[in-house]
């Protein structure tokens, strides 16, 4: 039975009581609004980057078109009407690949054997080449690995590194896979016998190169292009990383590494 006392104890608290809730229900409708806004602006951002990849590949292909009947150039020169082009169909590449970026990312993690990514992510980039093809060596042992991953995403990360080691070789180069299994991770590694790359590009590792997707600390180690940038996002979803290496002349290395708690040993 209520009393003078409860009754007016209970007065005494509902004003809070109600007071809480009127700023609970305020927070999180401001919450829904600003998600809606961030989904909002992704979209926007998503299809503008889409129209300018369409845009950008026009003009790449009419130059790789004029390219083949330039007469400005000799058989044994490189052609440099071509190089542009290829130059403007890499960027409309990359700018679709952030396109179909999602935010923020969500893993559909579930056990992966790399053989069949591997291959995917291969056939992916051997069907972008324009033109020419590139020997693809991959380990056993790597085939065999199975992880535990977003298949999808690490398929998309490994393919901004073969893409990237295409670019930077030449038509019949081989570009090695194999995998190198720590204490702590395990290093998935792309190696290619292409160019390296240009002195200028190599960085040092800072907070602020970090954040805009550089990696690296030291000399040998380049800041990374669109498409890496997004591979990076990807292997830093899983708790990993990704690391460049080169030397100018002789090739380069890049390294997909995950934690090693992520390995489910060999199929």
């Amino acid at each position: 039975m209520w009393t003078t006392t409860t009754f007016a104890a209970a007065l005494l608290l509902s004003g809070p009581l109600i007071a809480l809730g009127l700023w609970v229900h305020g927070a999180l409708a401001g919450a829904r609004q600003r998600v809606a806004s961030a989904e909002r602006l992704a979209a926007a951002r998503g299809r503008c980057l889409s129209l300018a990849a369409q845009e950008l590949r026009g003009p790449g292909l009419a130059l790789m078109a004029a390219a083949d009947h330039s007469d400005l150039v000799r058989p044994s020169q490189d052609n440099p009407i071509e190089a542009v082009a290829q130059q403007l169909l890499r960027l409309a590449d990359d700018l679709a690949d952030f396109a179909t970026e999602p935010a923020p990312r969500t893993l559909h993690e579930a056990p992966a054997l790399l053989g069949p990514v591997v291959d995917a992510a291969i056939a992916n980039v051997a069907a972008q080449l324009r033109p020419g093809q590139r020997h693809w060596k991959i380990t056993p042992e790597l085939r065999s690995l199975r992880v535990q991953a977003d298949r999808r995403a690490l398929e998309g990360a490994l393919s901004a590194l073969l893409r990237r080691a295409a670019r930077h070789s030449r038509d019949g180069d081989v570009v090695a896979l194999r995998h190198v299994l720590g204490a702590e991770t395990v290093a998935i590694i792309v190696e290619d016998e292409g160019d390296g790359l240009p002195a200028q590009d190599l960085v040092t590792e800072t907070a602020s190169g970090l954040q805009h997707g550089m990696v690296g600390t030291a000399n040998g180690t380049r800041g990374l292009d669109l498409g890496l940038t997004l591979a990076r996002s990807l292997a830093v979803a899983h708790g990993g990383d990704i690391r460049l290496e080169s030397a100018p002349g002789i090739g380069a290395r890049a390294w997909l590494t995950l934690p090693s708690t992520r390995v489910l040993g060999p199929a």
